[in-house]
């Protein structure tokens, strides 16, 4: 079957220019982007049931510019004022320079990778292996992180700011598309509670990453393009190549 329409679990690109926008242009694709997760904010008498005090922490890890936002705002909301001497430890540039919205930026309390990943922010962290971390997450952090954490025996504790939760679809939305990209395990939940008959026939699915591809398959679903892979290290070159194969198949 000819893949034309295409549901990415994302929100939309900002910037005029985007590999997505090249893909509809060059295979004439339609692709719609609605996310089926949504952030909610944990409130300050949630988080104080954490048992997780900020001020006994010298340093915070923000894997996302969401991260940032909530760790301020819980701030905030308890009356805290953060030292000026805290820490801050970012999975990567973009989001380290998003701290300029709530506090100085300063090179010598602001530490990041240069590639995005995180294997590469550990080894930054190394370097500050004395400090006592708190991790600003979600209800659903990524193993990824705590187990290289864990791992490397640094000292930490995670605070979860913010959940993940299901973006409904409303009645009116078609659900007709050929292929599904997800990019979290919550994405896949929120599919299935959405449509609890869910069946899959020739809808082909997507995944970023090892726990999004696992739960597909606890899903029972049929993984067609897991990335990343030896190939290809972002969705959309996997996803232009495996288009330009599909349709050319299709052709024969």
């Amino acid at each position: 079957m000819k893949i034309k329409k295409i549901l990415i679990s994302q929100p939309k690109p900002t910037a005029e220019k985007s590999p997505y926008f090249d893909i509809i242009q060059k295979y004439g694709v339609k692709i719609d982007f609605r996310p089926f997760i949504k952030v909610e904010p944990v409130s300050a008498k949630d988080f104080r049931q954490e048992k997780v005090s900020i001020l006994d922490h010298s340093a915070i890890i923000f894997t996302a510019r969401t991260g940032i936002d909530n760790f301020f705002r819980l701030c905030q909301e308890m009356r805290i004022t953060v030292p000026e001497d805290m820490k801050y430890f970012c999975i990567s540039e973009t989001v380290a320079l998003y701290l300029q919205k709530y506090t100085q930026y300063r090179k010598r309390k602001v530490f990041y990778g240069t590639s995005g990943k995180l294997p590469e922010l550990i080894t930054v962290m190394q370097k500050h292996n004395k400090e006592n971390y708190l991790l600003a997450c979600t209800d659903v952090c990524n193993d990824d992180i705590t187990n290289l954490l864990d791992n490397y025996h640094f000292i930490y504790k995670k605070g979860i700011m913010y959940r993940t939760v299901s973006n409904d679809f409303s009645i009116e939305e078609e659900f007709d598309y050929d292929m599904l990209i997800f990019f979290s395990p919550s994405g896949v939940a929120s599919l299935l509670k959405n449509f609890p008959d869910f069946k899959q026939e020739n809808i082909k699915i997507g995944c970023f990453g090892k726990n999004t591809a696992l739960a597909v398959e606890e899903a029972g679903l049929t993984l067609d393009l897991e990335v990343p892979q030896p190939k290809f290290s972002s969705m959309t070159t996997a996803l232009d190549f495996y288009i330009k194969e599909n349709h050319k198949n299709c052709k024969k």
